[in-house]
């Protein structure tokens, strides 16, 4: 009974098929694109705090997404570089830590949607209520958003967990890449229909609060643009909203991407790249959307570099 409770604790990783020959290359690769990731987001992160002419709520708020990202590198992209560099036949892991991978892993996606949600709401005050800006976005109202988009994450994502770790296991092998609920659940022979019935609740209540409330914001900003009829404003608006829009469209078509392969069993191999190309490429994007088309933070990066 013991062995038994013991190998049922040290689980196995199926992990990415990676050949003798390309292991190598890819590991290389990867690691360059996690210290790029770090380094674009924990740099921006760094500078606006540092630079008092950047301690604006935009900016702040911003940050929020940054170091998001780079805790959402840090649960995955370390975790398949191990993999990629040791035999199959080694790739196990604890439950309990598997249970600890999964949780982050789904606190980071959570955020993802509740951190843009809050930046939205910025943008919206900013647009439609210029003259009550300062009032409404003080410093007390950045920690208070701030606060409910990481809280509320937490809360759903404990649930969640939660739900999961209650259930008995029979079985050791994980079909993926890395811990995540469904495939934690997908070790017991009991029934999951309560943790479906909650992880499609969660998945719609999280999806259609965000969406709803950043589509409605947009909406509300071009009303107001077109009201206005001001070239020059309406042009500056959506300038500042188009760094937030793009980081929108990109999360959610990663998330449909890893929905509608989730529903292929056969295209498994497929759906474990997806998580890698999200953690890799997101990051970067948004930290050159944001460190480049902004022109704030572009101007002092250059100041910082001492370029005229």
């Amino acid at each position: 009974m013991e062995n038994l409770t013991l190998n049922l604790d040290l689980l196995i990783l199926a992990g990415l098929k990676v050949t003798p020959q390309s292991s190598t290359p890819a590991f290389i690769l990867l690691l360059l694109v996690y210290i790029i990731v770090m380094v674009s987001n924990m740099g921006l992160v760094v500078l606006i705090f540092r630079s008092r002419s950047l301690h604006q709520p935009m900016y702040l708020l911003f940050c929020n997404l940054m170091i998001n990202h780079a805790f959402g590198a840090t649960v995955i992209i370390p975790h398949i570089l191990k993999d990629i560099i040791i035999s199959p036949s080694k790739r196990h892991i604890y439950y309990i830590n598997c249970v600890a991978q999964a949780f982050c892993a789904h606190f980071h996606g959570t955020a993802s949607y509740t951190v843009l949600t809050i930046m939205a709401f910025d943008r919206y005050v900013a647009i439609c209520n210029p003259l009550r800006y300062a009032s409404i976005m003080t410093n007390r109202m950045v920690v208070k958003l701030s606060v409910a988009a990481w809280g509320s994450a937490l809360v759903m994502v404990a649930i969640l967990l939660g739900l999961t770790i209650r259930l008995s296991r029979c079985r050791r092998t994980l079909p993926n890449l890395f811990c995540d609920n469904a495939s934690l659940f997908s070790l017991s022979c009991e029934s999951v229909l309560i943790n479906n019935i909650y992880g499609l609740t969660y998945t719609i209540l999280l999806l259609g609060s965000s969406i709803g409330s950043i589509t409605l914001t947009y909406l509300k900003i071009v009303a107001v643009c077109m009201r206005r009829k001001n070239k020059a404003l309406n042009r500056k608006a959506l300038q500042t909203c188009a760094s937030h829009l793009a980081a929108c469209l990109l999360l959610l078509v990663m998330a449909f991407i890893i929905i509608i392969l989730h529903r292929f069993p056969h295209l498994s191999d497929y759906r474990k790249m997806v998580p890698i190309l999200g953690h890799a490429t997101m990051p970067i994007v948004n930290a050159m959307t944001y460190g480049v088309q902004i022109k704030a933070v572009r101007q002092t990066i250059k100041n910082v570099l001492h370029i005229k």
